[in-house]
């Protein structure tokens, strides 16, 4: 293969900008939920487009759209390139749907310059990922992979409380006994902004993940007793805030014992009777934590409760632990990581391997077929937001490196 690419080929941003017309906000942000009138016009713009530069685009039965180059050897197998079509309300254009342009743009070069690769690739646009219109995240990816079936989506409602079969309907997907499960997939690999600030800062142009972390959510409530401010002694009371922030200081200095990538974050607090002059009953708070080894999850959150639990019962308080998220760390493919690190090496873009802290479609994908993850920076680490933003020559860097991966790969 040719060791450089015309990067006036690479129309990213201009194609970028088009797709981001498909639910644009008054913000300059896009709004693009799961089988809404914006999601549906995305995808079926998208379809033209694939069609246009040569795929056979198609359809599965839950909305993920698939543009598929014929392998001329290998055909029973495909490379699947892609990521989620979705947004959250008001979010950027870049989340997502740059991994859906980036392997558009990919595949249609490798077509016009090199014609039909040996092994068949596809190109997905997933049809949900974050989770924003209905309790569900992961739905393209968790479909393809069989980690969900339709009945896992069955009782799910928006919060304008239309069902979420309805709205499948509503879009063209009519619930059917059709499985979107996938047994024919080689592997996946996937091009996302990094939706952090470690690249930016460290001025390196790409990166290529070695793991993306477990996560696990908890909800801690600390039950007291109410009383009155000024007439109750100190050590007459059971001050569920006093404990809760007595907790949270010691589960945020733990983090810095245990190991210096674990993180923790309280980004909820609800207190009880919430009012000045009344010590409160009752405390709950969220806690996250993230590492990249179950190992380490394990250790430090044994060691937080039970220090949770001894404080409790010396203070004569009840506690209630309720986990709501335990999503285990997933590890990408160690050839696939390699053959990226080869890639790069014939390019001169400095990169690093790293672990991303956020969930991806490849998450999914990671346990079920071999699978990359590469990341372009994110300026400032905004995401999720209309700030998004990646500097052009990066995300044409993160295509040229898709060209060359998918090039090895299948030709």
């Amino acid at each position: 293969m040719q060791t450089t690419i015309n990067m006036e080929t690479v129309k990213v941003e201009k194609w970028l900008n088009w797709l981001s017309c498909f639910g644009a906000t008054k913000n300059d942000g896009v709004t693009r939920l799961l089988y809404d009138d914006s999601w549906k016009t995305a995808q079926l713009a998208l379809k033209e487009k694939m069609v246009d530069v040569g795929l056979q685009a198609s359809f599965d039965s839950i909305g993920n759209l698939f543009g598929r180059l014929e392998g001329t050897e290998i055909k029973e197998k495909t490379i699947l390139t892609g990521s989620h079509i979705d947004t959250v309300v008001d979010g950027g254009k870049y989340d997502g749907a740059y991994g859906v342009i980036a392997s558009l743009l990919a595949v249609k070069y490798l077509y016009e310059h090199y014609g039909f690769p040996k092994k068949t690739i596809e190109v997905v646009s997933l049809c949900e990922e974050e989770g924003s219109r209905f309790p569900l995240a992961f739905w393209g990816s968790g479909s393809i992979t069989g980690k969900y079936k339709l009945e896992d989506s069955k009782e799910l409602k928006d919060a304008s409380s239309i069902p979420f079969h309805t709205a499948m309907e509503l879009a063209g997907f009519p619930p059917s006994n059709q499985s979107a499960a996938r047994d024919d997939i080689d592997s996946f690999i996937e091009v996302h902004i990094e939706q952090g600030a470690v690249l930016e800062k460290e001025k390196q142009s790409v990166g290529i993940v070695t793991h993306i972390v477990g996560q696990r959510r908890f909800n801690i409530k600390i039950i007291g007793e109410s009383n009155h401010a000024g007439t109750t002694p100190m050590s007459y009371r059971k001050d569920s805030m006093h404990i809760a922030s007595e907790f949270i200081a010691y589960a945020m200095n733990k983090v810095k014992e245990i190991e210096e990538s674990l993180v923790a974050t309280v980004g909820k607090l609800t207190v009880s009777p919430n009012v000045p002059n009344v010590i409160p009953n009752e405390v709950v708070f969220t806690l996250d934590v993230r590492h990249h080894q179950e190992d380490i999850l394990d250790q430090y959150c044994a060691k937080i409760f039970s220090y949770f639990e001894s404080i409790c019962l010396e203070k004569g308080a009840g506690l209630d632990i309720s986990q709501w998220v335990n999503v285990k760390p997933v590890k990408m493919d160690e050839n696939l990581i390699d053959t990226a690190d080869y890639v790069l090496q014939g390019l001169s873009l400095p990169y690093k391997k790293m672990i991303s802290g956020a969930g991806h479609d490849s998450q999914m994908f990671g346990t079920f077929c071999p699978t990359a993850l590469l990341f372009v920076p994110s300026q400032k680490g905004i995401s999720h937001s209309p700030l998004e933003f990646t500097k052009i020559e990066d995300l044409k860097n993160g295509v040229i490196v898709l060209i060359k991966l998918l090039h090895k790969l299948a030709y």
